[in-house]
């Protein structure tokens, strides 16, 4: 049941019509791999951060059962700072400050240990470490790949070649529209398909989840929300909620698939609720399962012919 995470760890500012949170806990290894962790242990992560990353927020990791002897600490450089706005409608974000710091280096080298790891997600990374990183996994049963705008407009070839190596991609709708030049995403789906992935996720944010797979397409709805704080780590907690019950179940078939999804969607919803990972830090079993709950009454009805 191992799920190799791999992606970046960063402290964020936060500001939104609701707040602003200073330097907190951000970075899609950290929300992927904390929202795993609900559904399979021990989750192995890889990345790296800088010498102020918080020694509590190392010891959170730990106390999630998250395996961090892949996690690289360096001893000259700070961390991965992202310093982001949001105006009301919450999908529209400026970024006022990128400092890479330690990141800009990261070069990930798995070790022994996690090389036997049959579940991978691949973070939001460059494509170049994404195919490094399969490249060094043995036989791995499933590959999660993230990617972003920036990696299509900059990395194109780059991207299609990892493409190649993955069994399942998750982007949003505009990612997917930028990378087929389609803008109906069934057809960009079938596109995208055609390049690699056999399991295909398109995020529509407010507006849930299209899953495709070759004989299937399923709709996620998105739970409807009274108050959203903070979207920053929803498609990486989306993810590992995805993955994380994909691990737990080792189940590739097209139902199990649709039931991570709603999981996924469940651990998403949560975290939104509050700044930066507060809203999926101390979750218990019976918090999510309600959620998921009220998921499946969203799409729940009777069944009456004509």
């Amino acid at each position: 049941m191992s799920l190799l995470v791999i992606g970046s760890l960063a402290l964020d500012t936060i500001e939104t019509p609701f707040g602003k949170a200073e330097r907190t806990l951000g970075g899609s290894a950290t929300f992927i791999s904390t929202s795993a962790s609900y559904f399979t242990t021990p989750v192995r992560l890889v990345g790296i951060v800088g010498y102020d990353f918080p020694k509590e927020e190392i010891e959170f990791l730990k106390s999630k059962k998250i395996d961090i002897s892949g996690l690289e600490i360096s001893e000259t450089k700070k961390t991965f700072h992202w310093h982001g706005k949001y105006d009301f409608d919450l999908n529209t974000r400026e970024s006022l400050v990128t400092e890479l710091n330690a990141f800009e280096t990261f070069d990930p080298v798995i070790s022994e240990k996690f090389k036997d790891s049959e579940y991978v997600c691949l973070g939001n990374l460059h494509p170049s470490l994404q195919k490094k990183v399969i490249s060094q996994i043995s036989k791995p049963k499933l590959v999660m790949c993230d990617t972003m705008n920036f990696w299509i407009e900059g990395a194109y070839n780059e991207l299609l070649e990892i493409l190649k190596h993955v069994n399942l991609l998750v982007i949003n709708d505009s990612e997917a529209r930028e990378l087929t030049k389609e803008f109906n995403l069934v057809i960009a789906a079938r596109k995208i398909m055609s390049l690699g992935p056999k399991i295909l996720i398109i995020k529509k944010g407010e507006h849930g989840a299209l899953l495709f797979t070759n004989d299937s397409i399923f709709s996620a709805p998105a739970y409807p929300l009274e108050e959203v704080f903070d979207p920053t780590g929803a498609g990486d907690t989306f993810a590992g909620g995805l993955m994380g019950w994909i691990a737990k179940t080792k189940d590739l078939s097209t139902d199990n698939l649709k039931l991570a999804v709603i999981y996924g969607s469940t651990m998403a919803s949560l975290a939104v609720e509050k700044f930066s990972l507060d809203g999926i830090r101390n979750l218990t079993n019976d918090t999510i399962m309600k959620r998921f709950s009220e998921f499946k009454k969203l799409t729940f009805f009777k069944e009456q012919t004509l």
